[in-house]
This record gives structure tokens, C-alpha cells and sequence, in this order.
């Protein structure tokens, strides 16, 4: 089952359950999909919802910092619940240290030991290896730590 059919049985499924955080937020997930696909005039395939899907994630998690700087608790328990619900259909994040493996695997192919003048170098081959596997922040992180 893709995950467009499996975003449409859950969101059939939080209908009947009166689930409405997983109901609105599936709805917003598929209305970017949706939005996406008219857009750019084409059918996307997993990968592409799990970007848009990734997305979503990102500028909640991007909001929670502002609502939590505002004490807006109860915007920030709405929108962890969101990214709960989203999270189900994302892959498996890797954790810190499976990032920092693959940093220094990469920097190896590469010859880069070290120094800031080489993030950019360092960074695209890592996020290509990492696309929708780990967070861009994460990565970055575990790339600066290893230059310096």
C-alpha cells in the first residue's frame, strides 16, 4: 500500500474514531500532496510524499520554537501531536552516532580531514546519503562537530 492509500485509510480510520488531531493533520498532510501534485502537474510516488510529509514536519517543528519561546503550551502540545501523527509515515531517523559514521565514511572517500573551509564539500554528499533519514539540523551538527 503507498502512502497516499495509507494517508486515506487513516484519516477514513481518525473519521470514525473521532480522532481530531489525526484527522485534521492527516487532512493537512494530504492537502499538501494534493497541492503539490496540481501544482507541478505530475503523480508523486513515495518518495515525494515522504518529502512533503517531511516538510510538514519541519515547519512544526520550526513553530514549536517560537510557540515555546511565547509559552504557548497548549500550541505546543497541539503541534508534538501533529508530529507524532506524521511521524508514522516517515522512515526511521537514524540517531546521532549512525549520522556521525556516516560522516566520517564520507569524509574518508573524500580526503577531507578536517576544517571549516570544507562544510560544503563535506555537507551535500552526507545529505545525499542521508535524504529522509535524518534531520538537516542533525546532519549538520554531526558535520561541524567532525571538521572541528
Amino acid at each position: 500500500m503507498s502512502i497516499k492509500e495509507q494517508l486515506m485509510a487513516d484519516f477514513k480510520e481518525a473519521m470514525k474514531a473521532h480522532d481530531e488531531v489525526a484527522k485534521n493533520t492527516i487532512s493537512l498532510a494530504r492537502a499538501a500532496v494534493k497541492q503539490y501534485e496540481v501544482d507541478n502537474r505530475e503523480e508523486l510516488d513515495d518518495a515525494g510524499v515522504i518529502a512533503i510529509l517531511t516538510k510538514q514536519v519541519k515547519m512544526r517543528k520550526d513553530a514549536l520554537a517560537d510557540f515555546e519561546k511565547a509559552g504557548r503550551t497548549d500550541l505546543t502540545e497541539a503541534y508534538n501531536a501533529e508530529i507524532e501523527v506524521l511521524n508514522k509515515y516517515l522512515p526511521e531517523q537514524m540517531s546521532m552516532d549512525e549520522i556521525r559514521d556516516v560522516v566520517k565514511e564520507t569524509a574518508a572517500a573524500l580526503g577531507i580531514e578536517g576544517g571549516r573551509e570544507n562544510m560544503g564539500k563535506l555537507m551535500g554528499p552526507v545529505m545525499g546519503k542521508l535524504k529522509g533519514k535524518a534531520d538537516g539540523n542533525t546532519v549538520r551538527e554531526a558535520v561541524q562537530e567532525f571538521l572541528s
